[in-house]
């Protein structure tokens, strides 16, 4: 696992969800962002340091390090927020590198930092037009929340 202030060479993508300051951890090969728009509590970017525009260009290693990424990441939104169930989008239709939208799912809204969260989609696919209606401060308290539950 890398230190989040060893990495000095963001890709676009992790500079549109704005690294360095959204990032919750960094290891070798992929970081994860809070996602500044909140669709679900907890929403995170997860995204590939690899200069691949598919998942396929990516190396074995990285490949192998995804599963513990993807591990600590469930353990420590299962800790902070109980979620019901986890979305991972692969989406990249905007930003070429590769990277997840990782949503934890929630049957029934959620309370943190003094605010109702709402999961506009469930029970069906995530709903990425609604967003949880965040500021700096909460998004703040978020990922500091997930920092403390992390492996």
């Amino acid at each position: 696992m890398m230190q989040d202030s060893a990495r000095t060479n963001y890709n676009a993508t992790m500079l549109k969800f704005g690294a360095p300051q959204t990032i919750i951890r960094s290891y070798q090969y992929w970081s994860v962002l809070l996602r500044p728009a909140q669709t679900t509590l907890g929403a995170l970017v997860l995204i590939a340091h690899e200069p691949a525009n598919a998942f396929s260009e990516l190396s074995l290693a990285s490949f192998n390090e995804l599963r513990a990424v993807t591990r600590h990441i469930e353990l420590a939104l299962t800790q902070a927020f109980q979620y019901d169930k986890i979305n991972y989008l692969m989406l990249m239709m905007v930003d070429p590198d590769v990277h997840f939208h990782v949503l934890p799912r929630y049957a029934q809204p959620k309370s943190f930092a003094g605010m109702e969260f709402i999961d506009a989609g469930w029970p069906a696919v995530p709903n990425l037009s609604q967003i949880n209606k965040t500021d700096t401060d909460i998004n703040q308290q978020i990922m500091e929340h997930l920092q403390t539950c992390w492996q």
